[in-house]
């Protein structure tokens, strides 16, 4: 009998090819997230290939007697209960390198954009103000600083294109990283001090600790140039929106641009849109129609793997832990 993978929120075609050519039955919800019609969706599933917008609580997945992996579309499992995983040796697996291109372009775009001053010259066309033209003068890449706060799968990816792609200069640091690895096009600071203080552009590309959140604030930011612009496509718990308000509103850096913020969708009450030096996109850097086909896909690899007895590719780290903790 063939293993049946449940979708409760439908996914790109890429994933559900490569899962029905291997003969798994396949299960697409009707995009209904709530935990009723989840316990009942999943409650014969071996595998659950979910999305972050449904709810995977103890209460769902004590309902999925047979289940054995879930396979996480992208990289953000805090919609999953992995302690109630962990204690069922239930797999969880991610999709971090579906991403990384995604996000590694919207990066640049938001530093080309901040250079160049796209967004606002645009707005002025749109107002008839031609002589902007004179007016508000852009900046070019070549041979400016970018600082990088954490140099990973994306962080080196953006180092890579902004080198080789924009003859700019990097700096980054990060607490883990390896300085022979990136030698020849990524400058190696001490401290993120460092980083904030040397940089024309600071891009920040960690996940979010008790060490990282808000490690941009007002102290911070007062390190960087006031010339500078950051850019944040992580996560929002790394900046203080209040510092940072203040920071574009006073002068103290030039401009920045975030795809992420602490409340989304942000209240359209939030001082940032009295701000013409920010530029802001809906978290959606991720989403492009490549990154969602590779999402699909690596999370469905990653259910064959484990269902298959091989060890993923991609295998939830923190889940890992717990499961050593009772061997």
């Amino acid at each position: 009998m063939a293993y049946k993978v449940v979708i409760p929120e439908d996914i790109s075609a890429l994933g559900k090819d490569f899962l029905q050519d291997k003969g798994y039955e396949i299960v697409v919800g009707n995009g209904n997230i709530s935990i009723e019609y989840l316990k009942e969706l999943v409650a014969d599933a071996d595998a659950i290939l979910a999305r972050p917008n449904a709810p995977y609580p103890e209460e769902v997945l004590s309902a999925a007697k047979k289940l054995k992996v879930i396979g996480v579309h992208g990289v953000d499992y805090g919609n999953v209960d992995t302690q109630h995983c962990a204690k069922r040796r239930i797999a969880v697996t991610t999709t971090p390198a579906a991403t990384c291109n995604a996000v590694a372009e919207r990066t640049l775009g938001f530093i080309m954009s901040l250079a160049h001053q796209i967004p606002f010259m645009d707005q002025q066309v749109r107002h008839d103000n031609w002589g902007a033209r004179y007016e508000h003068k852009g900046t070019e890449l070549k041979g400016k600083t970018l600082g990088l706060i954490g140099l990973g799968r994306i962080g080196s990816l953006v180092a890579r294109k902004a080198t080789h792609g924009f003859d700019m200069k990097v700096i980054a640091y990060d607490e883990f990283l390896v300085k022979n690895e990136y030698a020849g096009f990524v400058t190696c600071a001490g401290s993120m001090e460092e980083v904030l203080a040397k940089s024309d552009f600071v891009s920040l590309h960690v996940p979010v600790t008790a060490e990282t959140t808000a490690m941009i604030n007002e102290e911070t930011l007062r390190l960087m140039k006031p010339s500078a612009y950051l850019i944040n496509c992580a996560r929002g718990e790394l900046v203080n929106e209040e510092a940072l308000y203040e920071a574009l509103k006073n002068g103290v850096i030039n401009g920045a641009a975030l795809d992420v913020f602490l409340e989304e969708p942000v209240a359209q009450d939030h001082p940032f849109f009295g701000l013409d030096n920010l530029i802001m996109t809906p978290h959606n850097a991720i989403i492009t129609q490549e990154a969602m086909d590779l999402m699909g896909y690596h999370a469905a690899v990653g259910i064959d793997d484990v269902l298959n007895g091989r060890q993923p590719q991609w295998q939830e780290r923190l889940q890992q832990a717990v499961l050593a903790e009772q061997v």
